[in-house]
């Protein structure tokens, strides 16, 4: 069976195009703002408690320190807030319903950060390759291009410690973005010297790391859309070997990626067929897709955290 005939036996064939152009007439439909609006209350409060907790406030007895934590939190649900946006509008564009970006509030007590991210929920097929790379694209994208302009704040914040005076916290790794951008901001550092992130700085790395993750080419993940737009049937190869590629970095760089994986194959890799897999993408999607694969690139990291 091909693509398209597996959309038509899924889908409806020309019946799902009736009810995609319904969905295009209805792409101004106002979508439920009351729970999103409440999550994101939450969560601003949840990831402003992190982030004074982080800066060593006592916010039990001393509640007004919760300001502390504004820092933290406007950064990252800027960037988090960027990223489902970016989702959001180009699914709008392509007449594709969604909900508005729904924020999942977290435990705010360290290691922790006050939220467990930000998704939106599509609820209406994506039909052509053409919005399946602009939607998968777009969040990554918009989120990668603020979490830079953050990070490069938060490091002009940061100040060089000795290492000595981090032994026993946790490490974060660097990105080859990461580590350009140190370098420009704070410059090279002397020996036995490591950057004591402003948490600007840290809400930036996160950005970096969600983006990196979200762009993971693997099932429905936002690199997975991108994989089965350029890769058709080839998608759920490419997703098993990708399953076993985190397995093996779980054995050599970071035990993490054995929980990712995991994730990943319970949410499974299969992905939902598209209506014209048989025709070849334009430029402009192909230049879509190698900017998020350089993205990725940039943002990924073997080694996300060690013990210093």
């Amino acid at each position: 069976m091909t693509e398209r005939e597996e959309y038509t036996a899924r889908y409806g064939g020309p019946e799902i195009e009736k009810d995609y152009t319904c969905a295009e007439g209805r792409r101004n439909d106002r979508p439920k703002v009351i729970l999103p609006a409440v999550l994101l209350l939450i969560t601003i409060v949840t990831t402003m408690t992190a982030g004074a907790l982080y800066q060593g406030a006592h916010i039990l007895t001393n509640p007004a320190e919760l300001a502390k934590g504004a820092p933290f939190s406007a950064s990252l649900l800027l960037i988090l807030g960027t990223h489902e946006l970016g989702h959001f509008i180009a699914s709008r564009r392509h007449g594709v319903s969604t909900t508005l970006p729904l924020f999942i509030p977290g435990p705010p007590l360290p290691p922790m950060i006050g939220t467990f991210g930000a998704v939106i929920r599509i609820k209406s097929p994506i039909t052509t390759k053409k919005a399946l790379i602009d939607i998968g694209a777009a969040g990554p994208l918009s989120g990668f291009v603020v979490a830079i302009f953050v990070t490069a704040i938060g490091l002009r914040l940061s100040t060089a410690v000795p290492k000595s005076t981090l032994a026993g916290s946790l490490g974060l790794g660097s990105s080859l973005l990461f580590q350009l951008l140190t370098w420009l901001t704070v410059g090279p550092l002397g020996e036995g010297m490591d950057i004591y992130l402003h948490p600007v700085a840290f809400a930036g790395w996160i950005g970096m790391f969600v983006t990196a993750m979200n762009l993971l080419p693997i099932g429905q993940l936002d690199g997975g859309h991108l994989v089965y737009a350029l890769l058709g049937r080839r998608h759920r190869k490419f997703s098993i070997a990708m399953i076993v590629a985190l397995l093996v970095l779980g054995v050599f760089t970071w035990p993490g990626w054995f929980i990712w994986a995991a994730l990943i194959m319970i949410i499974g890799i299969w992905h939902p067929p598209v209506e014209d897999q048989h025709l070849p993408l334009d430029m402009r999607r192909k230049v879509t897709s190698a900017c998020a694969i350089l993205v990725f690139v940039l943002t990924f990291m073997p080694t996300p955290f060690y013990s210093v």
